[in-house]
């Protein structure tokens, strides 16, 4: 068995064409030799989001802290503390969080086979 803080893992710029002051730390990941899922922690800056993107796996979110809207190809909506989603293999999806000040974090857990 494996416990960590958040604060244990270091804070790394994402570097993904589209993604605007937004950081992941790998919490759980291959450095701790987990066989199945990576479980990440991002952190979006004021006015920041991630890419507007698929892939081909599934994964879950949960909303930790912030105001934020998770885009789609039906349209925003609006997500809170505490709001977890599923988004589904190929489906387009973005996260931004709707303050300018403030810091919006979730929770994001992928197969192991896609963590980067």
């Amino acid at each position: 068995m494996i416990i960590k803080k958040i604060s244990d893992a270091a804070a790394k710029a994402v570097q993904m064409d589209g993604a605007k002051n937004v950081s992941v730390r790998v919490i759980f990941g291959p450095d701790d030799k987990a066989p199945t899922f990576a479980m990440r922690i991002f952190e979006v800056d004021g006015g920041g989001h991630t890419p507007y993107h698929s892939h081909p796996f599934e994964h879950e979110v949960m909303i930790l802290s912030g105001d934020v809207t998770v885009v789609t190809d039906k349209g925003p909506r609006p997500l809170k503390a505490g709001d977890m989603i599923l988004v589904m293999p190929n489906e387009q999806h973005q996260f931004k969080n709707l303050s300018e000040t403030q810091k919006a974090s979730f929770m994001c857990i992928v197969p192991i086979a896609y963590q980067k």
